[in-house]
C-alpha cells in the first residue's frame, strides 16, 4: 500500500512539472494583440486594389494605389475615373485629403473623420485607429473559439482613452498566425457599429496578410464594402518625401 501511495505521488509531481510550461507559456490578451498588430505593420509597403462598395443603389468599384511606412504614415491615391487624383493622406498625427481638381487641401479633423470614404463603410476616422491599441485600450483574453475552420482567440478591448473610433473592439484572432479574421466594433453602452472580416488572406514574406476583407456598417441599410489588394510589395524603398505634405499635389 505505501508502495502505491508513492507512486501516486511521483505521477502527481511528474504531471505537475510537466503542466508548469504550459501554464507559463500562455499568451495573455495584451500579448496577443501585440503579435496581431506587429504582422500588420511593415516598414514600407506599396500595393494596388480595388474597393467595391455596395449599397440600395446599386455596385460602385473605385481602384486605388496605396503606400505606407511604419504604424504611423500612409498615402492612398485613387486611380479609378471618377476619383483620379485624389488623395488621403495619414502623418503620424494628421489625416489630410486632396482634391486635384480644385487643388484643394483639407485637414480632417473631428466631426470630419467619421464621414465615409467615397460612400464606403470604411470611414476617414478608420485610417486612425489601431495604431496603439496597447495603450488605448484594456485588454481581456474572453476565451478560444473556432472561426471558419480556423482556432482563433477570442479578445475584448475597452478604451481608456477617449481619442479612439471605437469604444469596444471585439476581435477573432488566429491562434497560429495572429491574423485577426472578424472584428466586431461598438459604442461604450454595447450599441453594433461595425463589423469586419477577412475573406481571403495570403502569406506574403511569412506573414499571414488579408487580402480581401468584407466591412459592414451597421448604422446603414443594406450596405457593405469589399476591399481587394491586387499587389503587395513589402519592405520596397519608397521616396522619403512620399508621406509629405509638399509632396500631395504631384
Amino acid at each position: 500500500m505505501e508502495v502505491i501511495v508513492k507512486n501516486k505521488i511521483v505521477i502527481s509531481v511528474i504531471l505537475a512539472a510537466l503542466l508548469i510550461p504550459v501554464s507559463l507559456s500562455a499568451l495573455t490578451g495584451e500579448e496577443i494583440v501585440r503579435r496581431a498588430d506587429d504582422i500588420q505593420v511593415f516598414e514600407t509597403s506599396a500595393a494596388t486594389g480595388e474597393m467595391r462598395i455596395k449599397d440600395r443603389f446599386g455596385t460602385k468599384v473605385s481602384t486605388f494605389k496605396s503606400w505606407s511606412r511604419g504604424a504611423e504614415e500612409s498615402l492612398i491615391e485613387f486611380t479609378s475615373t471618377a476619383e483620379r487624383g485624389q488623395k488621403v493622406l495619414r502623418t503620424e498625427d494628421e489625416l489630410y485629403l486632396y482634391y486635384p481638381d480644385a487643388e484643394e487641401l483639407i485637414r480632417m479633423q473631428g466631426s470630419m473623420l467619421r464621414q465615409s470614404m467615397l460612400g464606403s463603410d470604411v470611414s476617414y476616422e478608420d485610417m486612425t485607429g489601431n495604431k496603439d491599441r496597447l495603450s488605448q485600450y484594456d485588454i481581456e483574453l474572453l476565451g478560444e473559439e473556432n472561426f471558419k475552420g480556423r482556432d482563433c482567440y477570442v479578445v475584448e478591448m475597452k478604451a481608456n482613452v477617449r481619442t479612439v473610433p471605437y469604444p469596444v473592439q471585439k476581435v477573432w484572432i488566429d491562434k497560429e498566425t495572429f491574423l485577426g479574421w472578424k472584428g466586431e466594433y461598438y459604442t461604450k453602452s454595447g450599441r453594433l457599429l461595425k463589423e469586419m472580416e477577412v475573406l481571403r488572406a495570403e502569406e506574403i514574406s511569412g506573414r499571414m496578410v488579408g487580402t480581401e476583407t468584407r466591412i459592414v456598417d451597421k448604422m446603414k441599410t443594406d450596405t457593405e464594402t469589399i476591399m481587394k489588394i491586387m499587389d503587395l510589395q513589402i519592405d520596397i524603398r519608397l521616396d522619403d518625401n512620399l508621406f509629405s505634405l509638399d509632396e500631395l499635389s504631384w
